[in-house]
């Protein structure tokens, strides 16, 4: 007997289902200054799953040995396993600097597939990459108007092909510098004829940009930080797509921070500074569909900047390991 086709309409919410069901396992990770570095369990309340206390933090990664790489206090990086130990750590006041040397800040940070680390530091305005025993193994300096320790930088990667996407905050533009510290792209926020405003919050606006990453077509998405967007920008500095402050129905947007390029082509980024009312960490379509929300302010605050969101297997590894302790 023949099976008598679907309609169009029906398989087409069928496929959008399916496209963005939510995984059957999710964990997410959090830092926050004086919050912590948290693991809470959104399908079961936001349950607490895993908790140590930290400082100043502006970056978050899980490891390869799955570990966490993040940081407590501005100038210190540290390496902590799920046992909470400390394993390895960077403190910048007394780490390969000499005797008169200004104040330094790290807003970022990257482990790489050698065992190497970049380090990022705001004030003297250098990229290191410091081998496990923090020997300097590469120092690139970087280009800034006016040297601050707390605002040379924001979120900084290095690229596939070896260059670095850098986030200056102050400075308010995105730089890419190749392996020799060459300026080789550059995208200054632009503020679209809006007057900046002070503050944190949906209130505040400018081009304080926190993070950039290399989309796999080949374009750049900025997150704008106070200038409350995401930015898609081609090579030739053209803006393609923009997420802003109010696209989303019921949610505001505020200082828009870490982002990521999902899989499946969806976005999902960091929303800090926007109140109780309004998500932490948001994933949209490209047509700027809401696919899921996250929101804890139990366990984070409103300075929540740093998250990383594990699914499927990862996820279920991950609470292996939990459950294992």
């Amino acid at each position: 007997m023949k099976i008598p086709a679907l309609p169009l309409a029906l398989l087409a919410l069928l496929s959008g289902s399916l496209l963005h069901a939510a995984p059957t396992d999710r964990l997410v990770i959090g830092a926050e200054g004086g919050k912590g570095l948290a693991i809470v369990d959104p399908a079961d309340g936001n349950r607490l799953l895993w908790h140590r206390p930290l400082g100043a933090v502006h970056d978050l990664h899980l490891l390869p040995n799955g570990n966490l790489l993040t940081q407590d206090g501005w100038p210190r990086v540290i390496e902590v396993n799920l046992a909470k130990e400390i394993v390895w750590e960077y403190d910048a006041t007394n780490t390969n600097r000499s005797e008169g040397d200004g104040k330094v800040e790290i807003h970022a940070y990257q482990r790489f597939d050698n065992g190497n680390t970049l380090i990022v530091e705001s004030g003297p305005g250098r990229l290191l990459e410091v081998a496990p025993d923090k020997t300097i193994v590469k120092a690139l300096p970087l280009v800034v108007s006016k040297p601050n320790a707390h605002s040379d930088t924001r979120l900084v990667r290095r690229l596939d092909n070896g260059h670095y996407l850098v986030a200056h905050e102050a400075d308010q533009i995105v730089k890419e510098y190749d392996a020799d510290g060459k300026i080789v792209w550059e995208f200054p926020v632009p503020l679209f004829g809006k007057a900046p405003a002070g503050g944190h919050g949906p209130e505040a606006f400018g081009g304080k940009c926190f993070a950039a990453i290399r989309l796999k077509n080949g374009n750049t998405l900025v997150s704008t930080g106070n200038g409350h967007s995401l930015l898609e920008v081609t090579p030739a500095k053209e803006i393609v797509w923009k997420l802003g402050q109010n696209d989303l129905p019921g949610i505001v947007l505020a200082w828009v921070t870490t982002v990521e390029e999902l899989a499946n082509g969806n976005l999902r980024f960091g929303n800090c500074h926007a109140g109780p009312d309004h998500p932490q960490i948001i994933e949209v379509t490209k047509s700027k569909e809401v696919v899921w929300t996250f929101k804890d302010f139990t366990h984070f605050g409103n300075g929540l900047a740093n998250t990383l969101v594990l699914e499927g297997e990862a996820a279920k590894s991950l609470r292996a390991r939990l459950a294992a302790l």
